[in-house]
């Protein structure tokens, strides 16, 4: 039947459409996850080179010369933050900052200022290359949150108009054949299934009842008038001849 074809196409419609919104909110939410590993991946390493050469710095003091194990670890920031670049601008503050390190080691207070104003604008750098990174990541974040919107909406305006087609052309005819069976059981004998803007499917469904119900109507009424039965034409019986 077309009814029963169409019922179960758009079931399956509607759990297509459920799988579907499941499956773009995982994608949705799973490139959210990368965007924000890359903020701490890309740039907190660079943060942290910068804040360990400016701490080795503010101890050693102003004309200080550097330990042996503090010029180690400042030369390792240094290279961490060289290793880790991930801004454009970043490349020619190192290289300035370069040259500057030996006579940083040895005490020298003339590149300092210059060596620790490097420092800060390669950590400005990184901070503010996060900043947009995060304004990327609330961008997607919302983004997602009004696609999983626009899915939802779209499932329940397609469950709506799934459940207006079913009610319209499975439930109601439904009840309008059960209330003709209770009429008939109630002795409306006449009763008959009706309704408007019916399937072809309900429609010949509605027909095959009323026909049954005439034919047992008719078989009825046939039983009621059979001759000789209730009719008042009994035939009258005379007197019978009696016979020893």
């Amino acid at each position: 039947m077309r009814l029963a074809q169409a019922v179960r196409v758009g079931s399956w419609f509607l759990v297509g459409l459920n799988l579907l919104m499941a499956v773009g909110t995982i994608a949705i939410f799973s490139r959210m996850a990368p965007a924000i590993a890359v903020i701490i991946e890309r740039n907190e390493r660079s943060l942290k080179a910068c804040e360990d050469m400016l701490a080795l710095m503010a101890v050693t003091g102003s004309g200080s010369v550097f330990s042996h194990e503090q010029a180690r670890l400042f030369q390792a920031a240094y290279d961490r933050a060289k290793a880790n670049v991930t801004e454009p601008q970043e490349p020619e503050i190192l290289r300035r900052m370069e040259p500057n390190l030996p006579p940083l080691f040895q005490g020298a207070a003339t590149v300092r200022k210059d060596v620790v104003e490097a420092a800060v604008q390669l950590g400005k750098i990184n901070r503010d290359a996060m900043t947009i990174a995060d304004h990327r990541a609330q961008q997607l974040g919302r983004a997602g949150a009004w696609g999983v919107v626009f899915m939802a909406l779209s499932v329940f305006l397609a469950g709506v108009i799934f459940i207006r087609n079913l009610t319209g052309r499975v439930v109601k005819p439904l009840e309008e054949i059960h209330a003709v069976i209770i009429a008939h059981r109630n002795g409306d004998t006449m009763r008959r299934c009706t309704g408007t803007d019916l399937s072809q499917d309900v429609v010949a469904v509605f027909t095959g009842i009323n026909e049954l119900f005439d034919q047992c109507h008719a078989l009825a009424a046939g039983g009621d008038r059979r001759p000789g039965f209730g009719s008042g034409r009994e035939k009258e019986a005379g007197p019978q001849e009696w016979k020893p």
